[in-house]
Parts: structure tokens; C-alpha cells; sequence
């Protein structure tokens, strides 16, 4: 027997999983824990559209994991199912996430991705954006019926492009005859409200709801619940799912984090042939998670900031012998890469605001010096070990189109 097939008879004996989509974070439960104040108030502030009334823009936000997606999926299906219970007015749910480049990179795409969201069809590029917009309010005032569209992690596309889209959608029902559109944007940034335009903030955050981070004893019930159909009987060492809350609390009660350690810990334990999950299992998933958390973040990120990051990944690099560097040198270097690829220059001043953020992430770490008469100015150290630093490298050339 080659080494290939006692691999594959490895995972043909153990069955640790019963189910492990149960742990995945697009899995939806029939019942969400800890959740029913939350539920409950978007529940009531969306109940007009069943009576065809347009309901309160709305605004959901709390960190990463605090279950503002899967709270308003819950809500929206029992809306739609409701309403064919009832027979009654249309209600139709548009949900698209922003952080995916190839949806909101432009107003062009975030629209076109709702016109395919109809079912209707437009070219990926081409056509100037008022024509699909025109498009748009076309489609859904076909029919009289209530649209929520439903913007997740909402700070992504004004980052990347502005907040005049969100105005136009919320002012969209004014050309609107038989149809209505409520908006619900979702984001995880607690001060994302603060930055926009007030015309903005005042039409979107008609309603808002505040979603608190888990603590340990809430992730904990909401891990035994998903092991229970995930993991077969007995096989969860001792502590196992209590050390998953603990790494998880200490992540702002992150709940997705918390699902996310205990079903690689499982994958994990089913490679080495264990027949249980221990706690050495979660400390490996930990640090796997970690590592592959940092890469998704440096993948995500607008085109500026990569060219700003790989700016300083240069400047890092081992055999260029630069000991210190500063705000000034990588705004130079950033300058030659916008060059390079053709892209707008920013401000120094705007390059100098990615870098605090890049130092907020953790992904670099800036302190600020005194240069005398000159000014202060960052000193920059790139906190990314040499493994993820070479897969990071790979991510941002290939993203960025350069060589």
C-alpha cells in the first residue's frame, strides 16, 4: 500500500464529522441564539412590507461575527414565506455583499449586481451609469411590490467608491410608480455612521440597531448547539468547545471565529487519525486561522491601499539594507508604482491615513517620531512573518498586475 492510499483510508475510517456544514458561516439554523431582541426589532421595523408599505431605511452594525447577516437572512425568509402564506403583497429581497471586489468596486457594478440579483441580464461594462440605473428602476417597477435591498458590509463599497450611491438609492422611490425600495445597510465598523455625508446618514439611518459582541458563555451555547448536529456522539475532548469560546471572546465575540476553530480543529484531528478533537487540535486551528485571516484582509483591500502596502513590503525587503523606514519613503515609492500601473496618485496625507490603518490591523507597526524642525513622521516596521509575507507578495502582484 502506497502513502496515497493510507491517506485516503485514513479519512475513510474516521468520521469525526456528522455534519460539518453545520459549522460553516453561510450555514442558516432554524433558531438563533441570543439573538431575539435583535430579531424581533427588525421584525417590526420591516412588517410594513406586508402590507405593502414601505418600511424605515435600516442600519445594522457591531464587529465581525455579532450576527447581523444571519439575524436579517432569518428575518427576510420568514418575510418572503410569509408573504406566499398570505397571498398577499410582493416582498422581494435583494441581498448583495459589497466586499466582494467584483461587486462594488463601482456604482456600475453594485447596480448591474442587482439587476442580475432580478434575474435580468446587463454587460459587465459599457453603458454610462445613469442608463443603468434607468435599467434598474425599470426592472422593479414592472410590479407592484416592496424591495429591500439589503447592502452587507456597506463601509467596503464607500470606501472604495463614495457614499453618493447610497443617497441615490435612498432617494430611488421618487421615480418610482408602482414599486418601493427600503435599504438596510449592514457594516461592522462602529463609527462608519460618523463619516458620511449628513444627507446620507440622515436618509439611511432611519432606524438603527446595534448588534453586541458574544461573551464566552453565549459562544459557548451557541458551539454545543452546532456540535451537537456537526460532530459525532463522544467525540469532542474535554474542553474543547469552552477553549473555542475563550479564543473566540478574547476576538470581540466573534462568533464566526469561534465556528471557524472548532471545525478546523475537527479537520485537523480527523489528518492525524484522532478520534477525538483536543484541545492541542484548537491551539493549531488558532494559529492556521490567524494566518489565513491576515491574507484575506491584504486580498480585500482597495487597489490604493494594496499599492501603498506593497510599497512597504519593498522597502522591507531583506536586500534592499534599508534599516528604518519612514512615511516619506514609501509615499515615493508608492508614487512609482502608481506609475507603473497606471493608477491615480493620492495625497501624502491620504497615504499617510492607509498607513495608520494598516498599524491599526496590525499588519505593520508605526510609531510616530519626532524629526525636530522637520515634523514628526512614522517609522514603519512590517509585522508579517516571512510565510505569510511571501504569500501576501504573491497576492498583490498578481492583484495589481505586477511583475
Amino acid at each position: 500500500m502506497d502513502k496515497l492510499d493510507q491517506i485516503f483510508d485514513s479519512f475513510a475510517a474516521t468520521s469525526l464529522f456528522k455534519n460539518k456544514s453545520v459549522l460553516q458561516s453561510n450555514y442558516a439554523p432554524d433558531s438563533i441564539l441570543h439573538r431575539t431582541e435583535q430579531i424581533e426589532s427588525i421584525a417590526s421595523i420591516l412588517g410594513p412590507t406586508l402590507r405593502g408599505d414601505k418600511a424605515s431605511n435600516l442600519f445594522l452594525y457591531g464587529k465581525t461575527g455579532s450576527g447581523k447577516t444571519l439575524s436579517m437572512q432569518h428575518v427576510g425568509n420568514k418575510l418572503e414565506s410569509r408573504t406566499k402564506e398570505l397571498n398577499g403583497n410582493k416582498i422581494k429581497f435583494l441581498y448583495i455583499n459589497c466586499k466582494l471586489r467584483k461587486v462594488s468596486d463601482t456604482e456600475y457594478r453594485i447596480i448591474a449586481e442587482l439587476i442580475k440579483a432580478l434575474g435580468e441580464k446587463i454587460p459587465a461594462t459599457g453603458l454610462p451609469t445613469d442608463a443603468v440605473y434607468s435599467k434598474f428602476v425599470e426592472i422593479i417597477d414592472n410590479e407592484k411590490q416592496v424591495v429591500v435591498l439589503v447592502l452587507d458590509e456597506i463601509d467596503q463599497a464607500v470606501k472604495k467608491i463614495s457614499d453618493n450611491f447610497i443617497y441615490t438609492l435612498t432617494r430611488m422611490n421618487s421615480e418610482l410608480k408602482n414599486a418601493q425600495i427600503s435599504l438596510v445597510g449592514i457594516s461592522n465598523s462602529l463609527t462608519f455612521m460618523d463619516n458620511l455625508d449628513p444627507r446620507v446618514r440622515s436618509s439611511l439611518g432611519e432606524e438603527e440597531i446595534v448588534f453586541p459582541p458574544y461573551n464566552a458563555l453565549q459562544l459557548r451555547d451557541i458551539l454545543k448547539k452546532r456540535a451537537e448536529s456537526a460532530f459525532n456522539e463522544d467525540c469532542l475532548g474535554e474542553g474543547v468547545i469552552e477553549k473555542c469560546a475563550a479564543y473566540a471572546a478574547r476576538e470581540h465575540g466573534d462568533a464566526r471565529r469561534a465556528l471557524d476553530l472548532l471545525r478546523v480543529a475537527g479537520e485537523i484531528a480527523v489528518r492525524e487519525g484522532s478520534k477525538k478533537v483536543l484541545l492541542k487540535h484548537i491551539d493549531v486551528s488558532n494559529e492556521k486561522i490567524e494566518r489565513d485571516k491576515m491574507l484575506d484582509v491584504i486580498e480585500s483591500e482597495p487597489a490604493q491601499f494594496q499599492l501603498v502596502l506593497y510599497a512597504i513590503m519593498n522597502l522591507s525587503d531583506e536586500g534592499k539594507g534599508i534599516k528604518n523606514i519612514f512615511t516619506g519613503d514609501v509615499f515615493n515609492v508608492y508614487q512609482e508604482l502608481c506609475e507603473k500601473t497606471k493608477s491615480e496618485v493620492l495625497t501624502q496625507r491620504r497615504v499617510s491615513d492607509i498607513i495608520a490603518e494598516f498599524d491599526m490591523l496590525g499588519i505593520i507597526n508605526a510609531r510616530v517620531i519626532s524629526k525636530g524642525r522637520q515634523g514628526r513622521t512614522r517609522e514603519i516596521k512590517l509585522m508579517l512573518s516571512k510565510n505569510i509575507k511571501e504569500k501576501a507578495k504573491e497576492i498583490l502582484e498578481k492583484a495589481l498586475d505586477i511583475k
